[in-house]
């Protein structure tokens, strides 16, 4: 019999699937009717090219209303739902609910589908003769995309993973087994789950909820310099298609590179691993095909310059979108699981994703082959004095690196396909960096002496006579920098800062021929070669540089079980409001705030002028921290920033909060703290605690006393006491009473600084009064280890991204124009 859930919500969810079924039919019909319409001879009938646009347009409808269902019941909270349950939480503000949208599989691929059916839309507009078979290509992987989506079962065989898939339904989820097999239990499930898993807490972060749009339209934009290889291929358009692809290409380049970097903003600002880039698997997934489209671009425009290279640009520019989706295949089926630390689990999709693949290989291949004798060849042979020829040789060392990175990055997927065993790479930062160093050096050499050159012919002796002023000028001030930065150390730094110097110099003296009608059509290439080379030395000094600050010379952090890898000599602990001397700072940890599931801390950092006191900096850090039941404590750091420095501090461990004994539990409270200091005090007395300088006040003979009783004939008096912590002034009052011919005392406590005080004897013939001073134990106070490291000139690597985009757009709308003018 069928069982009535209770408190479910299932019409969204239908409608929701209802719009994934139409997505995938339009954009399948799409596909078939833009292929008729290319095939079409009869320039009189244009119903295929009808249909085809209409089927896309209900696609981008469909796709629209399939993300709106989806925020609809993330933004409600109706845990019914398996993606809702594993993504969300209650407790989580609106900008993370939508990060939480795309944390999953199913929302990055609706992510993905959203921003190529957008470009789809300005192909249909712009694309002109170029529609029919440019979007043949793209509603084909907008298909794709949509059957990542379905969530059905045909023949035995699961096809996609749906986002409306119901919670009762998923096969994942071994904590609710035991209330989906209790047949009492099953019907009424909701009433069982107050909220969801949560978002991630490495997702927690303002820049996951840009940086992963912005890097998926960079995905989505590589398939359109793609459908315009293919389009050029299968209708012989081998010239034609030169201009309309370079701004696409420039496009998927700027955002792509844009992507990523925000990414590497993601990990400076909310991964504790200290460092902008760790060479992770995902990293070097989305970094592969950039660098390759890279290579393209450049070969496209020797091509159209010179006439050489067509199979190189064509070949680059397809392989650059295969890598794409090999990539997607990399971070989505699992298989890099054990070696990366934000891949996806493997939802069932591993051969769908095989699939996806090697149809776009297939149809690249093929294309190719049946072209290959037609393609575009010269015999005439290039010249080495020549600009073009030294872009393909850029392009030749970019695609050598990316082979690099690609093969190391494969390990887990070959140990799959032939049954090896071998380890992962362990550290990854020293391996990469070592390899890939020469070929930043190359890359960098190449894009700074190629402007001094023409395109098919230059003059030796004038290339040699503007070049060698350029290289003294780039060796001085190499020489400056390693000399500023202290990276002489390392013969590898110094040769990649000249390179990077010269790559400046070179492409800013083309920079100055701009306002000249000739020069201006380079600026945009010399405006990304500068940003470039900015952002590599910034990359180079910050990580050659950065050095920890929080230097432990005892070596040894008194925790229990504090990990090796933690590095304990470049720690410092701290107790709460007892300053700390660290290198020209001192250190105090001020507070601490739980707003959970975050708990905010404060450090504050001063400098002080030993020779009079005077405080010449002050600020205060605040890193926080997230206890997560699956991945232990989440440390999320926060950052000084200066103009030549960073000053980045992270929380390594901290005090778990624990329940004090109760006076009713059996346990007088006092048992927390250590056996008391006696004193006798009067009025204006000082003394001096483990926090700071007590002052004794006034007798209070009016104190307001809560939760007590006090009559007329009662005498209640309280202590005022002050105790200055470097500045900073807390109060407490502990009460004496004296009820009928009994006294007693209530003690007051400071809990932020571990101290408790008791008022405990009046003696009026001497004026003085009896305080116990009670103050807890270090482990018993609160207490955090954190680690502070400083990045030199880390702005240069910023301020590279920001002048590359400017260069890349530069280009855009040069290409545009071009485009226009044509």
């Amino acid at each position: 019999m069928d069982i009535q859930f209770i408190g479910e919500h299932l019409l969204p969810g239908k409608i929701g699937q209802f719009f994934i079924v139409l997505s995938f039919g339009a954009a399948l019909l799409s596909t078939i009717a833009y292929f008729l319409a290319v095939k079409n001879k009869n320039p009189e009938d244009n119903s295929w090219h009808r249909i085809a646009r209409s089927s896309f347009i209900i696609n981008i409808f469909s796709v629209i209303g399939i993300g709106v269902t989806l925020f609809y019941i993330i933004l409600n909270h109706y845990n019914e739902y398996n993606y809702v349950y594993s993504h969300t939480s209650k407790e989580l503000p609106v900008y993370y609910i939508v990060s939480a949208f795309w944390q999953g599989q199913e929302g990055s691929f609706w992510l993905w589908m959203f921003w190529q059916s957008l470009l789809g839309l300005v192909v249909i507009f712009r694309g002109k003769t170029w529609e029919d078979s440019v979007m043949t290509t793209i509603a084909l992987s907008q298909a794709f995309l949509g059957s990542m989506l379905l969530g059905v079962e045909i023949l035995g065989i699961r096809i996609g993973s749906s986002p409306f898939i119901l919670l009762r339904e998923a096969s994942n989820l071994p904590e609710m087994a035991p209330i989906f097999k209790d047949p009492e239990h099953y019907a009424k499930y909701l009433t069982f789950i107050t909220d969801g898993k949560g978002l991630n807490p490495l997702l927690q972060n303002y820049w996951m909820v840009i940086h992963p749009p912005t890097l998926f339209l960079g995905f989505a934009s590589m398939v359109v310099p793609f459908a315009y290889a293919i389009a050029a291929l299968w209708q012989k358009r081998y010239k034609e298609w030169v201009k309309p692809v370079l701004p696409w290409v420039s496009f998927a380049v700027m955002i792509l590179g844009t992507g990523i970097i925000m990414g590497s903003f993601w990990a400076y600002e909310a991964l504790n691993f200290g460092g902008f880039w760790a060479w992770d698997p995902v990293e070097n997934a989305s970094i592969i095909p950039w660098l390759t489209l890279i290579g393209g671009l450049h070969v496209i425009i020797a091509y159209k310059n010179t006439g050489h290279a067509y199979f190189t640009a064509i070949m680059l520019v397809m392989v650059s979108f295969i890598l794409v989706l090999y990539a997607s295949f990399l971070t989505r089926s699992g298989i890099l699981g054990e070696t990366s630390v934000h891949s996806f689990t493997d939802l069932g999709m591993f051969w769908q994703l095989v699939t996806y693949i090697s149809a776009f290989l297939a149809l690249a291949v093929f294309f190719t082959v049946k072209r290959w004798k037609e393609l575009p060849i010269t015999n005439k042979d290039e010249e080495t004095y020549s600009r073009e020829f030294w872009m393909f040789i850029g392009a030749l060392v970019v695609t050598v690196s990316c082979i690099h990175i690609i093969f190391a990055t494969s390990v887990p997927v070959f140990n799959a396909a032939f049954g090896t065993n071998y380890a992962p790479i362990k550290d990854a930062v020293q391996f990469y960096n070592k390899w890939q160093a020469p070929f930043a050096v190359l890359i960098t050499l190449i894009s700074g002496f190629s402007q001094f050159l023409k395109y098919k012919r230059t003059d030796p002796k004038k290339f040699y006579g503007s070049l060698i002023s350029t290289v003294l000028f780039s060796l001085l001030l190499t020489a400056g920098m390693v000399w500023l930065t202290g990276i002489y150390t390392n013969s590898m730094y110094i040769i990649l800062t000249f390179s990077c110097v010269f790559a400046i110099l070179s492409n800013a003296r083309l920079l100055s021929t701009a306002f000249t009608s000739k020069g201006s059509k380079l600026a945009g290439a010399a405006v990304a070669h500068i940003g470039f080379a900015i952002l590599l030395v910034g990359a180079l000094i910050a990580s050659a540089t950065s050095n920890p600050i929080s230097i432990n010379e005892s070596n040894f952090i008194p925790v229990k079980d504090f990990e090796k890898a933690a590095k304990p000599g470049e720690n410092i602990m701290l107790y709460k409001n007892e300053p700390k001397k660290m290198g020209k700072y001192t250190v105090t940890y001020i507070s601490d705030t739980t707003v959970k599931p975050n708990t905010y801390y404060s450090i504050n950092f001063k400098t002080i002028d030993e020779a009079t006191g005077k405080i010449k900096e002050d600020f205060t850090l605040n890193p926080h921290i997230q206890e997560n039941d699956r991945m232990g404590l989440i440390a999320s750091p926060d950052t000084k920033h200066y103009l030549t420095k960073d000053i980045y501090t992270h929380i390594t461990s901290a005090a778990v909060e624990k329940p004090e004994h109760e006076a009713h539990e059996g346990h007088t409270e006092d048992e927390n703290y250590k056996a008391p200091r006696i004193a006798l005090v009067k009025t204006g007395d000082t003394l001096h605690t483990p926090s700071g300088v007590l002052t004794v006040k006034a007798l209070n003979t009016k104190p307001i006393v809560k939760d007590l009783k006090v009559e007329k004939e009662d005498l209640a008096v309280s202590l005022p006491l002050e105790i200055n912590v470097s500045g900073k002034i807390y109060t407490v009052e502990p009460l004496f009473l004296i009820k009928g011919n009994n006294t007693f005392d209530f003690a007051r406590k400071i809990d932020d600084l571990g101290l408790r005080f008791r008022f405990t004897k009046i003696i009026p013939e001497q004026n003085q009064f009896e305080i116990q001073i009670f103050e807890k134990p270090q482990q018993a106070k609160d207490w955090l280890v954190f680690k502070a490291i400083e990045f030199p000139y880390i702005n240069l690597y910023w301020v590279g991204t920001i002048v590359m985009v400017i260069g890349f757009i530069l280009s855009i709308i040069r290409r545009n124009k071009e485009l226009k003018t044509k």
